[in-house]
């Protein structure tokens, strides 16, 4: 068809041109008829063309029918045939808005409660002669910790007798005195001077007593250089540096620590931008990294009142309950904040599909036709995701096995 076409119009325009060739100038009745030609043919192919492509497209389409093609794709539209498996498989829900809440994470560290943890040191040098806790045993707040053997415990105890024995004789004397002064017996210069001398010894006696409070030696022992320490609190002995027998010169290390764990803190950085979603009273869900499935709840206990101007982030405190002591000092965690509550559109993960850097989903046009469509999501939520653009409640959009639509 195309070749009689083209070959009528080559024949009409060499008899134009050759009528035309035969005066000086073409009439311009003979030029509008060449233009006339040409455009007529370029149409007709133009026609011819088109119905080719056509003939094409409806021959792959019924070759597909015939083969039992599992999808049809006519540009962005995919059609699952009604002998596609597809059909049974494909399940289709409405997108609905629904509440949700949408936490706050933030990486965090176990720490044990500063009141609850105490390091045991001796207020002098000494050897430890006795340890009567070792690492791991449970303590009850005044249980002895260890014996030490200190020479200068002795002299402030040395000190503390004499004192006691000096004032226990000023104020026999100033009874004395005060005897003779009241029976005109004794000058007044005399009971005075009495008055003064136990005065001075009250003084010292008391200074002494002091001096072994502040050591904390005031309970008697078998010999007068022997100290113990005790706990001052109920916990655990969960260090000890030191061994029996050895000297103990520094004053300011710890032999042993002491610490109720029962409680711990979860303390967490969050950044500025993000503190108007926390506050104290807040219920949180902490997340071991050393138990990734075990999961506890805490309560925000404190919220920091200065910024950290490097990082611009506010520390947060999390009590937690540790009942059965798996959370330990120093341990990375993860802690969630609850969120508050707010409309948002939401969709099942399944119905997600990756597309290089895009996230898409397949929409339902109409009955088993469908189209891919681009949207942007938020935060997840356990087995579903929000939607912040690309879909709007009513949208019916493909839950289950969408992969298989992809191309």
């Amino acid at each position: 068809m195309m070749s009689l076409i083209v070959t009528g119009v080559y024949t009409e325009l060499s008899q134009v041109t050759h009528n035309a060739t035969r005066g000086s100038k073409p009439h311009a009745h003979v030029k509008k008829h060449m233009r006339t030609l040409i455009a007529g043919a370029t149409l007709a192919l133009l026609c011819i063309a088109l119905t080719a492509c056509n003939d094409q497209a409806a021959a792959r389409t019924e070759t597909n029918k015939d083969s039992g093609a599992t999808v049809i794709r006519k540009g962005s539209v995919i059609e699952v045939p009604e002998a596609s498996p597809l059909r049974a498989r494909l399940v289709v829900e409405a997108v609905e808005i629904s509440e949700i809440e949408r936490p706050l994470t933030a990486p965090g560290v176990i720490e044990a409660v500063a009141e609850k943890l105490v390091k045991v040191a001796p207020p002098v040098p000494g050897r430890i002669i006795r340890l009567q806790r070792t690492l791991g045993d449970p303590v009850k707040a005044g249980d002895p910790l260890f014996t030490l053997d200190s020479a200068e415990i002795s002299s402030a105890r040395s000190e503390y007798t004499k004192a006691r024995n000096a004032q226990a004789q000023a104020q026999r004397d100033f009874a004395r005195q005060k005897l003779l002064f009241d029976a005109d017996i004794t000058a007044k210069k005399d009971y005075e001077a009495a008055q003064l001398t136990m005065d001075s010894a009250d003084s010292d006696a008391h200074a002494a007593a002091d001096r072994l409070a502040q050591l904390g030696a005031t309970t008697p022992s078998h010999t007068r250089s022997e100290y113990i320490l005790r706990s001052p609190i109920s916990g655990r002995v969960i260090e000890m540096a030191g061994s029996q027998g050895a000297y103990w010169n520094d004053i300011n290390a710890p032999i042993m620590t002491v610490a109720d764990l029962s409680t711990v803190w979860l303390t967490a950085n969050v950044a500025e931008r993000d503190l108007r979603q926390v506050f104290v009273g807040q219920k949180a869900h902490i997340t071991l990294n050393a138990y990734p499935d075990h999961q506890v709840e805490g309560i925000v206990r404190y919220v920091g009142e200065m910024l950290d101007p490097e990082t611009r982030s506010v520390k947060v405190r999390v009590a937690v309950t540790n009942t059965d002591g798996r959370f330990r000092p120093g341990m990375f965690a993860h802690v969630a904040f609850d969120g508050q509550k707010q409309e948002a559109l939401t969709i099942p993960l399944s119905a997600v599909q990756q597309n290089g850097l895009e996230v898409r989903v397949f929409i339902e046009q109409g009955a088993h036709h469908y189209t891919p469509r681009t949207v942007t999501v938020g935060a997840q939520l356990n087995d579903r995701v929000e939607v912040t653009s690309g879909l709007k409640a009513g949208d019916r959009i493909v839950i289950k096995d969408g992969v298989l639509l992809n191309d």
